[in-house]
């Protein structure tokens, strides 16, 4: 291993149909990254408009269904029907406490162990499934039906996840 916790790296690839060999520097998992760095690609982190949501978005358009995007409703939903009171969110696996279940885990923490600052990601998640009961407990207050659809569940069946949704949507009476 190289100083300053990096690793050579290896990449071959076709130019001018010869194969190339290019020796780039990449950093060593365990070794610490850079807060920059690091901060930059968390910003890159889409709270909206995201691959699950346009999927499930495509699908409930096919069955007819129109409806807002972005409520400003407590816990901003990603779908909203306004007219049936029914807010649809489409929560990420890792953000809302669920791929610990979709790796294999026996539990968030359990997932959480492995990690630097184990802690303090146990502690995050908690809160955003701490704060995902009280909106929706707010909204079902409200008088309004909430649908919570994981990432996973939309990726693996997108029609059965929109067929969730219309059942709902359909079953809601104002």
């Amino acid at each position: 291993m190289q100083s300053g916790g990096r690793r050579p790296f290896f990449a071959e690839r076709l130019f001018n149909s010869a194969k190339t060999r290019i020796e780039c520097d990449m950093p060593d998992v365990a070794a610490r990254r850079d807060p920059q760095i690091v901060s930059r690609a968390m910003r890159r982190v889409k709270s909206r408009d995201t691959t699950p949501e346009i999927a499930l978005r495509k699908q409930l358009w096919r069955l007819g269904l129109r409806f807002r995007l972005h409520s400003r409703l407590p816990g901003k939903p990603d779908i909203v029907f306004p007219g049936k009171r029914v807010a649809v969110f489409v929560d990420g696996d890792f953000w809302h406490g669920r791929q610990w279940k979709t790796r294999g885990f026996d539990s968030l923490a359990d997932q959480m162990n492995r990690v630097n600052r184990s802690q303090y990601w146990l502690q995050k998640l908690q809160r955003t499934i701490d704060r995902d009961k009280c909106t929706t407990a707010a909204l079902e207050a409200a008088g309004w039906k909430v649908v919570r659809m994981w990432e996973s569940e939309i990726r693996r069946n997108p029609d059965e996840a929109a067929a969730r949704v219309a059942a709902t949507v359909y079953g809601a009476t104002r």
